[in-house]
């Protein structure tokens, strides 16, 4: 059901006058941020880092009198919603909380102003993650470049991280593995079926499933889907050497130690297998984290450690980028595009960023990152995902992404269920990419099929 939620003004500064200046975090510095500045509503999706997000909401009400509405949404209902919005005569939505498969749409349709045009003085926060310079757009050149505006603000760094059985490994003497092979090995030893497995990969098909936690396999290979988007090559390279290896190492990892099931697990079934103490490892976008310790959903509170994604010897963890970034409206009237920029430089303050920590969300300020939360037990997820981090992979540049994806989930999920094999399901989705490229006109071609 889509529901809209007006945050509660709690604990409201009185006596402002023109600036707020009073902190939620004890000794911590602010600028002076406007008050009395229009109220401002938010769309937004409803998925596990969404409670941070509006607890963090409250504590920007709270400090500084401004309004915040949540509109809160399912995933496509958002997307649905901010579609509708951009496209009327009057938007009804300030600030459109985007995901990594639909912003290219959003800049590239020119329906989100840059942070930049509506305050020329805006600063980005120079520890803010930039995630593969993904908050920026060049629309002369149609890429995501520092060389463009800043067109939006990180809201949720969403990456794949390693979940492991930190308890397991102690016991068998074993670090954390960084290579391919050595969690191949490491899977393999612990998989005991039907009590415990090996590893628990996605395998379904959705929206975007099975492609997503591909993403670390076939980048951690050193294979790629298109050539260099950030020239406009968009030649389809998911066919290479590497891409085959990375496949045929998923599949065989599924099968040799993983769920007999896996072509029918979806995002719930692996976190369940994990939280329910039946797998070794997952490889789950690291907003899933606060489940591990919560004793209403975990049996193994205080047993999952946290590592980059693995790679092949010499190339570093090249986790998929799954974010959220937070955009402001063109088509809404100019006191509200301000009053949204007001909101994003807070949001992106390290206090700020401090207390999404504590409401259990991810940073989007490296500083926090370096802060002594990072050492506590509850937080111990920060310091692998800071490593992680700078090394994300923005997966899709363009608008048209959702048609490619599509691709790779059918393709991927026969695949995996053993339905065509892994060169027949490398070389049909790469000549579906191709022609879906080409019908947009843009530069591509292909490379000869894998025998």
């Amino acid at each position: 059901m889509t529901f809209t939620t007006r945050i509660p003004r709690r604990n409201v500064l009185k006596g402002m006058g023109m600036a707020a200046t009073a902190s939620l975090v004890p000794g911590a510095f602010r600028p002076l941020y406007a008050a009395s500045v229009a109220p401002i509503t938010i769309v937004i999706n409803q998925s596990p880092w969404f409670e941070s997000f509006r607890r963090t909401v409250e504590a920007y009400e709270a400090e500084t009198g401004n309004k915040v509405e949540l509109d809160v949404n399912p995933f496509a209902g958002s997307l649905e919603k901010q579609r509708n919005s951009v496209r009327a005569s009057a938007g009804q939505y300030d600030i459109l909380i985007m995901n990594s498969g639909w912003f290219a749409e959003m800049y590239a349709g020119g329906f989100v102003e840059a942070i930049t045009d509506i305050d020329p003085g805006f600063q980005l926060d120079p520890e803010i993650y930039t995630l593969g310079d993904t908050i920026y757009y060049d629309a002369a050149n149609k890429t995501m470049t520092k060389a463009g505006k800043l067109m939006s603000m990180p809201v949720s760094p969403l990456i794949p991280m390693l979940y492991y059985r930190g308890d397991l490994y102690q016991e068998a003497g074993l670090s954390a593995p960084k290579t391919f092979a050595e969690l191949e090995a490491n899977a393999k030893k612990f998989h005991n079926p039907p009590g415990m497995y090996g590893i628990v990969q996605r395998g379904a098909r959705g929206p975007h499933t099975v492609a997503y936690d591909f993403y670390p396999y076939l980048y951690g290979f050193g294979g790629g889907i298109f050539k260099d988007q950030s020239t406009g090559d968009y030649s389809v390279t998911l066919n290479s050497d590497q891409g085959r290896e990375a496949l045929d190492y998923y599949v065989r990892l599924a099968k040799e130690a993983g769920h007999p099931k896996t072509a029918a697990s979806d995002q719930a079934e692996v976190i369940q297998a994990m939280v329910t103490g039946h797998t070794a490892h997952i490889m789950m976008v690291i907003a899933a984290w606060s489940q591990m310790d919560d004793p209403n959903k975990s049996a193994i509170v205080d047993k999952v450690e946290w590592a980059p994604t693995p790679s092949v010897e010499g190339l570093t963890t090249s986790p998929g980028l799954g974010h959220w970034l937070a955009g402001i409206s063109r088509n809404v009237p100019d006191d509200r595009k301000r009053a949204a920029v007001e909101f994003l430089r807070w949001f992106q303050t390290k206090a700020a960023q401090l207390e999404t920590a504590k409401a259990g969300g991810i940073p989007v300020n490296a500083a926090v990152y370096k802060e002594p939360i990072a050492d506590e037990r509850r937080y111990r997820w920060m310091k692998p995902l800071a490593e992680a981090l700078p090394h994300a992979v923005n997966i899709y540049q363009f608008p048209e992404a959702s048609e490619v994806i599509s691709v790779l989930e059918l393709g991927l999920n026969r695949a995996v269920a053993g339905e065509i094999t892994t060169v027949d399901a490398l070389n049909g989705m790469s000549d579906e990419i191709e022609k879906i490229m080409a019908g947009h006109s843009y530069k591509t071609g292909k490379l000869d099929p894998l025998k």
